[in-house]
C-alpha cells in the first residue's frame, strides 16, 4: 500500500514550516538517507531525508507552501509493484492508528547540524459531538480541512457510513463549524487582517508577508505575555572597576587574539551568580518547577525578522575567553540561520543587552519556560554619591530582572541579581 510522507517535526518547538524546495520530483526513485527536500523552521533550513526506498508517487504539498502542519502528509512514497492508481485507491481505505515516520531529517549545507527529528504519527482520527468516532478516509479528512468542513455534518456513502472523497466533495460550506471568534468562551483575537486594512483605505502603506520566524515570535510573545505573571526588580551597577579591569585583561590577550566585551562579563556573572543562588537556576515546567544544576544561559540575538537566544551550556565552568569566543561563533551563526535546534533551545534565563544601541531601561519579556530574564542598558556618564558623601562621576548601567513569579518570588529575584551585581562591581572574583 502506498504510504503518505508526512511533515516531520524538526524542532521541540516546530508546529508548522515551509515546504522551501523539493529535490525530487513524482516518478523519481529514492533510497534511505537520500533528500527530498528543504524545509523552513521558524529559525533554520534543514534537510529532510528518505527512511525508505521507493518511488515517488505524488507530491502533495507544492514547494514554497508556508503553514505546513506538523504530521500533514506532503507526498506518496510507492513501493515495488505500486503505481499511481494505487493511491487513490488506498486513500479509501482504513488509515492505521500509527504509521511509521517516512522520513528523517538533518540540517542543509547552511543550516547546521539538527537534534533527531520527533517521528510523525498521522493526525488523530475525527470524532463527533458525542464523542464517538467518525469513519473517513484519509482524502476525505484532508479535503474537508480544506473545505473548512464539519465531518460530523456529512453523510458517509461508503462501507458502514465510511466518509469518502466523493461525500466531501457534494457537501456544501455550510457545513463548517462558526469561527472560533464567534463561539461561546472564545478568546477575540483583535481585528481581522481585511478588517484593519480598511481603517487604512487610502492610504499609501506596504504589506509585509509573515515569515516563520515572525509568526512564531508573535505567537510566543503573546502567550508569555497572557500566562506568565512578569515582574520587574531594578538595579544599577557601577561599571569603572569592570571597565578598568577589562582593560587590563585585554591588553594581556591582545597577542591571543582575543577581545572580552562588556557582555561577556554579564555572561560569566550570571553563570556564577546562579551557582550561588540555585533556588533562581528554574524553569516553569507547567505542573512543577524544574531546578537545574548547571548555569546554562541565553543570549537574545537580533537577525533580521526576529531573534534568536543560543544558549552558553556550563557557562559558569568556562573561562571569560572560552565564553567570548563561544558567543562570537554562536551570534554570527544565528545571524546566518545556521543554528542546530540544540544550540537554541534550553537555559533556566535569558540576557538581553540594549546597551549597544543607548537604550539607558528597559523591561524584557520572559521567554518561556525560562523563570527570569535580565534586561541591560547602556553604561552612562552621572553623578553618584561615594560612600564618604562625595559627589563624583562614575559609569553607571541599568539593569532589569523580569522574573516569572510561579518560578522565583520577589525576595529569590532580589537575591539573585544582588549576586549579579556584586560579581560585576568586583570582577576580580570571576577569575576566583
Amino acid at each position: 500500500m502506498p504510504t503518505e510522507i508526512l511533515m516531520p517535526a524538526l524542532s521541540p518547538t516546530m508546529e508548522e514550516g515551509t515546504l522551501a524546495k523539493w529535490l525530487v520530483k513524482e516518478g523519481d526513485t529514492v533510497a534511505s538517507g537520500d533528500i527530498l527536500a528543504e524545509i523552513e523552521t521558524d529559525k533554520a533550513t534543514m534537510e529532510f531525508e528518505a527512511v525508505d526506498e521507493g518511488t515517488i508517487g505524488k507530491i502533495m504539498v507544492a514547494e514554497g507552501t508556508e503553514g505546513v502542519k506538523v504530521n500533514t502528509p506532503i507526498a506518496v512514497l510507492l513501493d515495488d509493484g505500486e503505481s499511481a492508481e494505487d493511491i487513490d485507491t488506498a486513500a479509501d481505505t482504513p488509515a492505521p492508528e500509527a504509521p511509521r515516520a517516512e522520513a528523517g531529517a538533518k540540517a542543509a549545507p547552511s543550516g547546521g547540524s539538527a537534534a533527531p527529528a520527533p517521528s510523525a504519527t498521522a493526525p488523530a482520527a475525527p470524532k463527533g459531538g458525542d464523542g464517538s468516532r467518525i469513519f473517513a478516509s484519509p482524502l476525505a479528512r484532508r479535503i474537508a480541512a480544506d473545505k473548512g468542513l464539519d465531518l460530523s455534518q456529512i453523510k458517509g456513502s461508503g462501507p458502514h457510513g465510511r466518509i469518502v472523497k466523493a461525500d466531501v466533495e457534494a457537501a456544501k460550506a455550510e457545513t463548517a463549524p462558526a469561527p472560533a471568534a464567534s463561539q461561546p468562551g472564545a478568546m477575540p483575537s483583535g481585528p481581522a487582517a481585511d478588517a484593519v486594512a480598511r481603517m487604512f483605505e487610502g492610504r499609501e502603506y506596504e504589506e509585509v508577508k509573515l515569515d516563520g520566524m515572525r509568526r512564531t515570535v508573535a505567537a510566543r510573545l503573546t502567550e508569555a505575555k497572557q500566562t506568565i505573571p512578569h515582574f520587574y526588580l531594578r538595579r544599577s551597577v557601577v561599571l569603572d572597576p569592570l571597565l578598568k579591569f577589562r582593560g587590563e585583561l585585554n591588553a594581556q590577550l591582545e597577542a591571543r587574539g582575543v577581545k572580552l566585551s562588556v557582555n561577556d562579563f554579564i555572561i560569566k556573572a550570571c553563570a556564577l551568580a546562579l551557582q550561588d543562588v540555585p533556588d533562581a537556576n528554574a524553569v516553569w515546567a507547567g505542573d512543577r518547577i524544574l531546578r537545574l544544576k548547571p548555569s546554562d544561559v541565553a543570549v537574545a540575538v537580533a537577525v533580521e525578522g526576529g531573534l534568536f537566544t543560543p544558549v552558553l551550556k556550563d557557562a559558569h565552568a568556562k573561562t571569560l575567553s572560552a565564553l567570548s569566543a563561544e558567543m562570537k561563533d554562536l551570534a554570527t551563526r544565528a545571524r546566518n540561520r545556521k543554528l542546530a535546534p540544540h544550540e537554541y533551545v534550553g537555559g533556566s534565563m535569558a540576557i538581553s543587552n540594549l546597551g549597544m544601541f543607548g537604550i539607558e531601561n528597559f523591561d524584557a519579556v520572559i521567554n518561556p519556560p525560562h523563570g527570569s530574564i535580565l534586561a541591560v542598558g547602556a553604561g552612562v556618564k552621572q553623578p553618584v554619591v561615594g560612600k564618604d558623601g562625595e559627589l563624583a562621576v562614575a559609569t553607571v548601567m541599568s539593569m532589569t530582572l523580569s522574573v516569572d513569579h510561579r518560578v522565583i518570588d520577589g525576595a529569590l529575584g532580589a537575591e539573585y541579581l544582588k549576586a549579579v551585581i556584586g560579581y560585576l562591581e568586583a570582577p576580580m572574583l570571576m577569575l576566583a
